[in-house]
């Protein structure tokens, strides 16, 4: 691989660097902003531990579409879920970000990563079905896991995203469990933590 080719990869790297800053609605499980990259990496993490109960879907193609699926919110950030409704054009600015972004790759990955956020975001295969479950899932899990400020609206997540988790009964098994993990914290009861660290 040419050294120019080399660099201009790195250059990439080093803008979608700002995804580890950008900040969503959701905190960690003590009380920490979460970022958008801390998403992904555990959107990730759940396609390779249910991709055995998703049967002739590509897992590598899971992963990369996991991995591009919010790249694009690295140049002008997230909108929270709770907020979506009124941006119309969130998908649209995303893509243009995302096209920005990878203006400086050459042909290959420009354009097959450009290609797996279409897909994903007009959830136009199974993958991308999957994921799109997958990415509610996730971030419900999180509202339901997280320290979150006093007045958080735990009421949403009940409805959020059951246009692609309610279609399979993988992501229909975890709603329900996430669900109750959520109306515990409505009623003010914690939801189940891991064991502390060294255990």
């Amino acid at each position: 691989m040419h050294t120019e080719t080399l660099q201009s990869r790195l250059a990439f790297l080093r803008e979608a660097e700002q995804l580890k800053d950008v900040l969503r609605s959701g905190h960690t499980s003590s009380g920490r902003p979460e970022s958008t990259a801390e998403h992904t990496w555990r959107l990730c993490l759940m396609a390779l531990v249910f991709g055995d109960a998703l049967p002739g879907l590509d897992p590598l193609k899971l992963l990369q579409m996991c991995v591009v699926h919010d790249l694009g919110e690295a140049i002008h950030g997230d909108i929270p879920a709770i907020h979506q409704g009124a941006h119309p054009d969130k998908g649209e600015r995303e893509r243009e970000d995302l096209r920005h972004l990878t203006r400086m790759l050459d042909t290959a990955p420009r354009e097959h990563i450009r290609a797996l956020w279409d897909e994903y975001e007009q959830a136009s295969s199974p993958e991308a079905q999957a994921v799109k479950a997958l990415d509610k899932l996730e971030t419900i899990l999180q509202h339901s896991q997280g320290k979150n400020p006093a007045d958080f609206d735990y009421a949403f997540n009940l409805a959020y995203g059951r246009k692609y988790t309610d279609g399979h009964p993988l992501f229909s098994a975890l709603r329900a469990l996430i669900d109750a993990d959520t109306t515990r914290r409505m009623v003010g009861e914690e939801s189940p933590q891991p064991p502390p660290r060294g255990t």
